[in-house]
């Protein structure tokens, strides 16, 4: 009996992923509204931003992942800064069985989804212990979010004047 390509194939193994530490790599909070000694009730206007990096790291199948969120408020009224809070919060990641071809995008989707839920808590304390109702952030679909760079990145190497 000779050896086929379907007899030599081996079995494809399942990803397997470990968040092997997570941690804050920066953070800053600034509370505006109380360093002008302005009090009452406020409408805030919150906008948030979304950025994120990873890195391979020299150690086989370990990669750093890090989500950088930027909280910005102002009040409705007139547009007064009440707060900024900027975070980046760092996971590391041990990666197996990932193809080559699919290690970005379970970079840029897969490892976020795990570490989003404490950068939430993280910001929901900051806020509240900072003298503000808790900000609870909507889940973020990281997956739109990857699909949104890839157009935008896209769109950046066409030369100018095509469409």
């Amino acid at each position: 009996m000779t050896d086929t390509p379907e007899t030599q194939a081996t079995p494809q193994q399942a990803p397997k992923m470990n968040v092997l530490t997570q941690f804050i790599r920066d953070m800053s909070f600034e509370n505006i509204l109380s360093q002008k000694g302005v009090s009452g009730e406020v409408q805030p206007d919150v906008q948030v931003q979304v950025n994120l990096d990873a890195k391979k790291r020299p150690v086989d199948n370990q990669f750093e992942v890090t989500l950088m969120i930027k909280v910005d408020s102002k009040s409705k009224t007139d547009q007064s800064q009440l707060f900024l809070l900027e975070l980046e919060y760092v996971g590391i990641f041990h990666i197996e069985n990932v193809p080559e071809e699919q290690m970005h995008p379970f970079l840029f989707i897969q490892c976020p989804n795990m570490i989003f839920p404490f950068v939430r808590r993280i910001v929901s304390d900051v806020t509240r212990d900072g003298g503000f109702p808790p900000l609870n952030l909507e889940t973020i679909d990281f997956v739109a979010l990857y699909r949104q760079e890839l157009l935008r990145r896209q769109a950046d190497m066409q030369p100018a004047g095509t469409a």
